[in-house]
């Protein structure tokens, strides 16, 4: 007797069911949509404008259809991202101000200030005692005459 093999994804979240072609509900029901707009737009626009131009215009038509129905988005599909869009742009659009609360800068502040006044103080002796050793090499440097 044949044991009997039953394939389970790893994710089971990710599992789709197929119904028609490889297609999953969703997908069938966008397909046929974007069928719909394609035709819809033949003959509508096939009195008006010339044969190959209406191919592209039913083509960038039908495109969008076609598209919802295998658009994911961090896992939402087309509709549920343009819902979430209309409600954050449109619904209940507030303005996001960033403010830094770093407790950490917060409270080594007064160490860094403390610090800066040091490094300050003992930089300023340094470059005093810099320029009265220049001063002197270049005091040694001139010519008897040059000095008076």
């Amino acid at each position: 007797m044949v044991p009997i093999e039953i394939k389970i994804p790893k994710e089971i979240r990710n599992y789709h069911e197929n119904i028609f072609f490889g297609l999953n509900a969703r997908q069938f029901v966008c397909s046929l949509l974007a069928l719909g707009a394609a035709v819809g737009l033949y003959f509508c626009l096939r009195p008006i404008v010339g044969a190959e131009q209406v191919g592209w215009m039913c083509i960038l038509g039908a495109a969008p259809f076609a598209a919802c129905g295998f658009f994911s988005y961090h896992g939402m599909t087309a509709e549920q991202l343009l819902w979430a869009w209309i409600k954050s742009e449109i619904l209940m659009p507030k303005r996001l101000v960033f403010k830094s609360d770093c407790l950490y800068y917060q409270a080594v502040q007064p160490a860094i200030a403390e610090g800066c006044k040091r490094k300050r103080a003992t930089n300023l002796k340094k470059t005093k005692s810099k320029r009265r050793k220049r001063m002197n090499k270049n005091e040694m440097t001139k010519t008897p005459e040059a000095r008076h």
